[in-house]
């Protein structure tokens, strides 16, 4: 089955996908499906930068799979696997295509986050079609919500808002204000013929992801589309959760949230190594003739950028597993726990892509030709970088601030 995506009249995505179930699919076999499409999602990756969106025959291939159902609950359908997975599919799917890697990171997320919000909410999305793909806009300063009888009216520009061209419904954060005080912060479930797709992802890099603005005006969603945020509040509750006990569903997003995306962008610095590695075994310089192999420089910056992408993934994924584990002994990570996975997200992206660099820098001119993937490979890496989650700056300082004995405040923390 290898449909194409199509829009109906309502402007929502029409695909064949609605009813299948994956919830017996075990954690072996979902593995063994993510690592199938591995050469497929390679064969694709030009295609996707090309169109500036995953292709259609990736889409499908996806969902054929039920990958992006692979932490959706099982009595929708999902594969409700353990948390590990988070980074561990992102990361495999990234060796075929970070551009994929990383939009599946971002909307197969999406899909345990909805289990936090009232059964209604997963009705109105899940009920008519449990294969839905959920988009993003994240920035909660982007977005006004303003309250009315039933619910909000929202109104926004967000921008980054990644897969957003395959998917049905957009997960839209808000500031809530009252008198011009921000009284809450809130996330809404909007579908797709009420937000306007902006046609501005023209990038360097990353082009794949076709990460681009939404914007909407005025459009009411109701009360049980609205999901706060607000941690700080001692009332505060995910009315999911009263359904849905499974621990992986509580791992906190605002703690390793990017390690998925991490996953897909340190499988682009391994492939980097790979590639490169490859070619300088088949290669004597230009103009000594000697096997570039033999080189001692090159064969100890092979081995730092190795050591490097190693350190980056086995880092990782030792904190995707930390945190899988502390929930399902019912820890609740505290703020300074919070910030230092955040932090350690950004340092070990730091290295990966310091290894691409070291890399690109070794391949000399060789490195700037499209007919190799190194140029793709660096340009990604740098178009990654600049995600918030991945800034030094963003991620450091906070935790600093805290161990030194100063106050993190953050209500969505």
């Amino acid at each position: 089955m290898n449909a194409p995506v199509q829009l109906n009249q309502a402007g929502q995505i029409s695909h064949p996908f609605k009813k299948e179930s994956f919830a017996d699919v075990s954690y072996e076999e979902m593995i063994a499906r993510t690592k199938e499409l591995i050469p497929f999602l390679a064969s694709e990756a030009a295609a996707n930068e090309k169109q500036t969106h995953l292709t259609d025959a990736v889409v499908n291939k996806l969902h054929e799979s039920g990958l992006f159902r692979y932490q959706q609950p099982k009595m929708w359908g999902g594969m409700e696997v353990d948390f590990r997975a988070f980074m561990e599919v992102p990361y495999l799917l990234g060796l075929g295509c970070p551009s994929t890697g990383w939009v599946f990171a971002n909307v197969a997320s999406h899909n345990r986050q909805l289990a936090q919000w009232p059964m209604q909410a997963q009705e109105d999305i899940w009920g008519e079609n449990p294969n839905a793909l959920i988009a993003s806009g994240v920035a909660y300063v982007q977005g006004k919500g303003e309250k009315v009888d039933g619910g909000l009216l929202l109104s926004g520009y967000w921008g980054f808002s990644s897969g957003v061209d395959i998917c049905e419904w957009n997960m839209l954060s808000c500031l809530v204000k009252e008198d011009d005080k921000v009284v809450d912060w809130c996330v809404c479930l909007v579908p797709r013929e009420e937000y306007e797709i902006i046609n501005d992802w023209q990038t360097m890099g990353m082009c794949g992801t076709g990460s681009r603005s939404v914007k909407c005006e005025n459009v009411f969603v109701p009360a049980h589309r609205v999901l706060s945020m607000n941690l700080r509040d001692p009332n505060h509750e995910f009315p999911g959760f009263r359904v849905h006990q499974n621990s992986m569903f509580k791992v906190p997003t605002s703690s390793v949230g990017g390690n998925g995306i991490a996953g897909a962008m340190i499988a682009n610095a391994r492939m980097m190594l790979t590639e490169t590695t490859d070619w300088i075994k088949s290669k004597n310089t230009s103009y000594t003739g000697a096997k570039m192999a033999d080189i001692p420089t090159l064969q100890m910056k092979i081995a730092i950028a190795d050591g490097k992408i190693d350190a980056a993934y086995q880092w990782l994924t030792g904190n995707t597993i930390e945190a899988e584990l502390a929930y399902k002994d019912n820890v609740v990570f505290d703020i300074p726990t919070k910030l230092k996975y955040k932090r350690n997200t950004a340092m070990a992206m730091k290295m990966a892509n310091e290894a691409v660099d070291l890399l690109h820098e070794l391949l000399g001119a060789n490195g700037i030709y499209e007919k190799y993937q190194f140029e793709r490979r660096f340009r990604d890496a740098h178009a990654s970088a600049g995600h918030m989650v991945f800034s030094l700056d963003a991620q450091l300082i906070p935790f600093g601030l805290v161990s030194l004995g100063g106050e993190f405040k953050s209500p969505t923390m």
